[in-house]
C-alpha cells in the first residue's frame, strides 16, 4: 500500500473548534443573509448546487463567500461505487474549491449511480475488509488530485448487508486511518440509524477517534413508527440534542452545522434553532472541562 499523500496534523483540532456554528445555504435565504448579517459563523454550499459556469448560483455564492467562511459539502462522488471515479466532476470540484477557498470539502460514504447514472441516493455499502481496501484507495486518489483531505460523512441507512463483517463506525475508522481524511459526523444520521438497525448510538460515538471528527450535522427528520426517514424537514428532536450532548462530551468542540432541505423556514427560525446549539455545546463543553 502507499504511503499516504496527506499527513494528520494537531492543527485539526483548533480548526475544528475555530469555525463554530452554521447553516446550510440555502437559495431562499440568499437575500435575508446578505440584508440581515445573521448571527451564523459560517455556511455549507452543496456542491452540486454551484458546478455551473456562472448565473444568479455564483453571483450569491461569491457575495455571501466575501461576509463568511464557507465549506463544500457534495453528493455525487460516490466513493463507495465500483466504477471509475468521474474525472469530470472532480476537475468541476476542483475548480470550484480553488473559487471558493472553502475550509474543507466533504461528502458521503456512500455510492450514489451506476452505468454514469446519478440516481441522487445515498446508497449504503457492506461492511468489509475489501470494501474498506476500495474506498481507501479511492479516497487517497481523489485527496491527492484535489490537493487537500476531504471529509467522510455517515449516511442513514434502511437496509443492512449480509456480508458485512464489521460495525459501520469500525468500517468508517479504518477508512479514514488507511486514507489519512477526516469525518463529518452526522448525529441525525447516527440516531436515525440506530432506531432503524436497533444499534447502541452511544457504541457508534465510542468507536469513532476523535482526531478525525472536523464536523457536527444536525437536522431534523420523519418518524414512520417501523422506521426513520433522514428528511431534513423538521426541527431537531429532543433526543438527536441529546445524543450531540453525548458527541460533545466525546469530541469536544466541534463545528456544528444545521440542515434543513425541505419545509425551509424563515433564516430567523433556522438562527434561533442554530443558538439552542450554542447554548447547548457551551454548557456541555465547559462541564466536561469542568470533569
Amino acid at each position: 500500500m502507499d504511503a499516504p499523500f496527506f499527513t494528520h496534523h494537531a492543527t485539526t483540532m483548533t480548526a475544528q473548534a475555530a469555525l463554530g456554528f452554521g447553516l446550510g445555504l440555502r437559495t431562499d435565504h440568499y437575500e435575508d443573509i446578505l440584508a440581515s448579517r445573521p448571527n451564523v459563523d459560517w455556511f455549507e454550499a452543496l456542491t452540486e448546487n454551484y458546478l455551473v459556469p456562472g448565473g444568479k448560483p455564483l453571483h450569491y455564492l461569491d457575495r455571501i463567500r466575501a461576509e463568511f467562511p464557507m465549506v463544500l459539502h457534495g453528493v455525487s462522488l460516490s466513493i463507495g461505487s465500483s466504477e471509475s471515479l468521474d474525472r469530470s466532476y472532480l476537475q468541476a470540484l476542483k475548480q470550484l474549491a480553488q473559487r471558493v477557498e472553502p475550509a474543507w470539502v466533504s461528502d458521503h460514504l456512500c455510492w450514489t449511480g451506476l452505468a454514469g447514472r446519478n440516481l441522487h441516493d445515498l446508497f449504503p455499502i457492506p461492511y468489509t475488509e475489501e470494501a474498506v481496501e476500495h474506498v481507501a484507495a479511492r479516497v487517497r486518489e481523489v485527496q491527492d488530485f484535489l490537493g487537500r483531505q476531504i471529509l467522510l460523512e455517515n449516511v442513514s441507512s434502511y437496509v443492512t448487508f449480509s456480508q458485512s463483517e464489521m460495525s459501520e463506525w469500525d468500517f468508517l475508522a479504518e477508512i479514514c486511518a488507511r486514507a489519512d481524511c477526516l469525518i463529518l459526523l452526522d448525529i441525525n444520521n447516527i440516531y436515525v440509524s440506530a432506531f432503524n438497525h436497533g444499534f447502541d448510538a452511544q457504541a457508534f460515538l465510542n468507536g469513532i477517534p476523535p482526531a478525525r471528527v472536523r464536523q457536527f450535522h444536525l437536522a431534523g427528520h420523519s418518524n414512520c413508527g417501523s422506521h426513520i426517514i433522514d428528511t431534513h424537514d423538521s426541527p431537531i428532536i429532543d433526543p438527536v440534542w441529546e445524543l450531540y450532548q453525548a458527541a460533545l462530551r466525546r469530541f469536544g468542540k466541534v463545528a456544528t452545522m444545521i440542515e434543513r432541505d425541505d419545509h425551509i423556514p424563515p433564516l430567523a427560525d433556522l438562527v434561533t434553532e442554530l443558538d439552542q446549539a450554542r447554548g447547548i455545546a457551551a454548557q456541555t463543553v465547559a462541564d466536561r472541562v469542568a470533569a
